[in-house]
Formats: structure tokens, sequence, C-alpha cells
């Protein structure tokens, strides 16, 4: 698969914004809100007011389950 590239620029821990995200699953802005709204996508953690980030160890596990 591909995407194998994509997951070994990921950093061990800590958060990736959603341009990564999307790097990773080739789908638009509102499809991955709208995965997150309806449970398929892991929930984002707010870092501060402007800066939604998920936790490595989350879109990990959702890339092993594809």
């Amino acid at each position: 698969m591909s995407n194998n590239i994509n997951i070994i620029s990921l950093p061990e821990t800590g958060f990736v914004r959603l341009p990564v995200i999307l790097k990773i699953f080739p789908i638009g802005k509102s499809t991955w809100w709208q995965g997150v709204k309806d449970g398929k996508y892991p929930k984002p953690v707010k870092l501060s007011d402007r800066i939604t980030a998920w936790k490595v160890e989350d879109i990990k596990s959702l890339i092993d389950q594809y």
C-alpha cells in the first residue's frame, strides 16, 4: 500500500494537524469532519483556540484498520 511512506513520516508520539492527515487519507476536509462527527474517525484535541490536532497514536490505529 502506498500509505507506508506516509506512516513512516509520522512522529512516534505527539499530535498531527489535518493537512498531514489528509495526505494519508485522500479525502476532503468536509468528509473527514463528517467522519469525526459520525465516530468513523478519531476525535480531535484542541491545543488552543485556533489549533486542532489529533493524537498520532489514534491516527496510526486508524491506519492499521485499513
